[in-house]
């Protein structure tokens, strides 16, 4: 407190003890008083303005300075998930302001000190975040700055492939490398006459049982023994990358896995912090004078907004949903099975259970859970939701569902995996080739196509049938046939004896990055003809869907139909040469494109003429 000036230190404590007079447990705050060029600058690198430098951050920061200058966003709080919580409060704000966003940080840290999916994040990042950053500027000093920012901008594309539920599963045991090795499995046989033996053991079934232990002798062999989620920790332990590119791997693993939990529990967060900052300045801490511009600017936090999901809004309104039904007893097998509307409006038993239920969502949910647990229904139909996407056809977005179980399917869809693939290590060595093979789990999360009429590899899903290749990341679309067989692609599979990793491209990897599409027995691609690039909405706001960003529609192509997948497109080299006819356009083919030219059958070709001014 002794940053803050007196006003502001006996504003906190005067807060501070309503928090924990509510029943808020959380660890103690210091608060820091920034211009906004200081704030825009803490924001860039994300609260940690000890981070490891990166090129990122500068872009970062230039976005945020420009968003402000021009009046299009303004950072009014920003809160650290350490111990102690560190805050920024931006000096130009009004006094009212303060104290919303002091009321707001204490909810926040709360919910870091007492929710389970916090539990395991390390509470001294600060200073981890410092050390991360004198390690990695030490090797810019040793190995220099280029070749340390690009193997950086590699492992920040890998940064998501991640297991976000490891902290909490044993996945791997350590194995004892003492352990004598196990004997060779054997067939065990019944014992019998000899003249009895084709019928006590047939030939059969030993040879069945005998293929079945060789199946699981290789499958303890395979590199690694079963799928492994975490790639950048398979990375770290084997691939043949040199040792200060291993520990900057580990740096970008350890800051992703300390940055997961806010991400599984965004909606949570923002509206527990939301409900008890309305609760406090409203019953404890506004006075008079200040009511219409506390109104006006949490108005503003909650207000919808185009195209994205208002966490603070769906957040806060769902636990004040919470809190009543517990409170009226709207629970349980009884309220479950009453049909009538208007006695389930009027439904209350007055239990007062609303406030020890939310304290005990806040411990036990994430986003999923949370959404999955406790959306009804009835909370649907009071507040209005309903899915919306884009139509090609009219290249608007229109409503296309209000159903309840759609609704909330929609939801858990995008918070599911953060939104993203599932990705696993499947073989360490494909083919001996010294490359890695990831397999994608598809479900219901495509690999995006980054083109609509592009050909790629395709990726193998569990549940599908086998492909014939491994994914490949592409490039730029192709324009022909011609060149669609001419365009470059970065394959997946990651070759280890060059010393390097390649990945995806961070400009890839914001875009979903990875592209996909059958090929044929023989390997060759197979063409999927254009396609039209679809959005999706969601109950607030336009998403995702398979792997198209939203609003990214296209017209259809002319009055020709599309074509469906795996059709190939006509190769105009095999089509006859069309007779010539006096007065008509001469077609000229190959290449894959198509040529008219006017010829006068009056007027002597280019060599008579030519021949005739000689």
């Amino acid at each position: 407190m002794a940053n803050l000036p007196k006003n502001l230190q006996d504003l906190q404590e005067e807060i501070e003890g309503h928090a924990r007079s509510y029943g808020l447990d959380f660890f103690p705050v210091i608060f820091e008083l920034l211009d906004y060029r200081g704030l825009n600058q803490v924001a860039a690198f994300g609260g940690f303005p000890t981070r490891y430098p990166h090129w990122r951050f500068g872009m970062e920061y230039e976005y945020l300075q420009k968003s402000y200058s021009y009046g299009l966003s303004k950072i009014y709080e920003m809160v650290i998930n350490n111990d102690p919580c560190y805050a920024y409060l931006l000096e130009c704000n009004q006094i009212v302001d303060q104290k919303l966003v002091m009321a707001h940080v204490y909810a926040h840290c709360d919910f870091f000190k007492s929710n389970l999916a916090f539990s395991k994040t390390n509470r001294k990042m600060m200073d981890v975040m410092a050390n991360h950053g004198t390690r990695i500027r030490r090797y810019m000093d040793a190995y220099g700055v280029e070749a340390v920012e690009n193997f950086v901008d590699v492992c920040l594309s890998l940064e998501n492939l991640i297991d976000p539920h490891s902290p909490f599963i044993v996945r791997d045991r350590p194995k004892d490398r003492n352990q004598p090795e196990e004997p060779r499995p054997q067939v065990r046989r019944m014992k019998s006459k000899s003249y009895m033996n084709d019928f006590v053991n047939p030939p059969e079934f030993i040879e069945a049982h005998k293929k079945k232990l060789e199946e699981e002798a290789r499958r303890k062999k395979r590199f690694p023994e079963a799928p492994q989620r975490d790639v950048l920790k398979f990375l770290i332990e084997h691939s043949p990358i040199e040792n200060w590119q291993r520990d900057v791997l580990s740096i970008v693993r350890e800051e992703s896995y300390y940055f997961a939990p806010q991400a599984q529990t965004k909606i949570m967060n923002e509206g527990w912090a939301t409900y008890w900052h309305s609760k406090l300045m409203t019953e404890k801490v506004l006075t008079d004078a200040e009511v219409i511009d506390y109104a006006d600017h949490h108005s503003g936090t909650l207000g919808g907004r185009s195209g994205r999901l208002n966490p603070y809004k769906l957040g806060v309104e769902l636990f004040r949903n919470i809190e009543e039904r517990w409170n009226k007893g709207r629970f349980g097998k009884q309220f479950d099975e009453c049909e009538d509307l208007v006695e389930r409006a009027r439904w209350d038993r007055k239990t007062g259970l609303g406030r020890e239920k939310i304290f005990e969502v806040r411990r036990h949910c994430t986003d999923v859970t949370f959404i999955d647990n406790y959306l009804t229904e009835d909370f649907c139909r009071e507040h209005k939701l309903f899915i919306y996407d884009f139509n090609p056809k009219t290249g608007m977005y229109q409503i296309s569902d209000r159903d309840f179980k759609k609704v909330k399917q929609r939801l858990l869809f995008q918070l599911t995996n953060f939104g993203q693939p599932f990705i696993f290590v499947v073989d360490g060595n494909f083919r001996n080739k010294g490359e890695l093979h990831l397999q994608h789990r598809y479900e219901g999360v495509e690999l995006k196509h980054t083109t609509p009429a592009t050909p790629c590899a395709t990726s193998r899903r569990s549940g599908a049938a086998p492909s014939t290749s491994t994914p490949r990341w592409t490039t730029r679309p192709a324009a022909s046939p011609t060149t669609a067989r001419t365009s470059r692609r970065r394959t997946c599979r990651t070759r280890w004896h060059d010393g390097r990793i390649r990945g995806q491209r961070a400009s890839d990897r914001r875009h979903g990055g990875l592209t996909q599409a059958p090929r044929s027995p023989r390997g060759a691609p197979v063409d999927l003809g254009p396609r039209r690039r679809q959005g999706r909405g969601g109950p607030l706001s336009p998403g995702r869907e398979s792997g198209h960003p939203a609003g990214a529609g296209r017209p259809p192509r002319g009055p020709d139909r599309p074509r469906s997948p795996g059709q190939h497109p006509p190769d105009l080299s095999r089509l006859p040469a069309p007779a010539a006819v006096p007065g008509r356009p001469r077609v000229r083919q190959g290449g894959g494109s198509v040529r008219a030219r006017l010829r006068d059958p009056d007027r002597p070709p280019q060599g008579d003429r030519r021949a005739a001014a000689r």
